[in-house]
């Protein structure tokens, strides 16, 4: 697990190949390093960071980086009235599903990673939600042996 950290490199390949071509949100930037990667393949990248400290370093992280707009502040005011994106990268904080799927285009994909492998569906809102819920097709994949992702397709 990346413990709040930068993605690990195996997750930041995976977002290259994802946001080819596509407008991408990421909520939760940490230190900038997923939205760099993904910025090298997506249209555009809009990246929300709550914490302050965490912005700062992002700043300077994605200084030079095109295509990248980084936001401070809670990511449910920060981004009213904006998307759809074609996908959401969901990196830190607590998840308001619903409100994450409004922000993606019918066909969008929404990426969770940090997720620890083996674990059951029930009891586990964050699998719950994307492996369940009808309004979104899924699968789980290991991109280390400590480390799966979800990716979801909104239907």
């Amino acid at each position: 697990m990346t413990d709040g950290c930068s993605s690990v490199p195996e997750v930041r390949a995976l977002l290259r190949v994802l946001a080819a071509g596509r407008d991408v949100l990421e909520i939760g930037t940490a230190f900038g390093e997923g939205a760099a990667a993904m910025a090298e393949t997506a249209r555009s990248v809009v990246t929300v960071e709550l914490d302050p400290e965490r912005a700062a370093a992002s700043r300077l992280r994605l200084a030079g980086v095109t295509g990248v707009e980084l936001l401070e502040g809670d990511w449910r005011e920060a981004l009213a009235g904006r998307g759809p994106f074609g996908l959401v990268f969901a990196d830190g904080g607590l998840y308001e599903w619903d409100a994450i799927l409004e922000l993606v285009e019918p066909g969008g994909l929404i990426v969770k990673d940090d997720l620890t492998p083996g674990r059951e569906i029930d009891g586990d809102p964050v699998r719950e939600f994307l492996l369940r819920d009808p309004r979104v097709t899924a699968t789980e994949l290991a991109v280390t042996p400590t480390m799966n992702v979800i990716v979801a397709a909104k239907r």
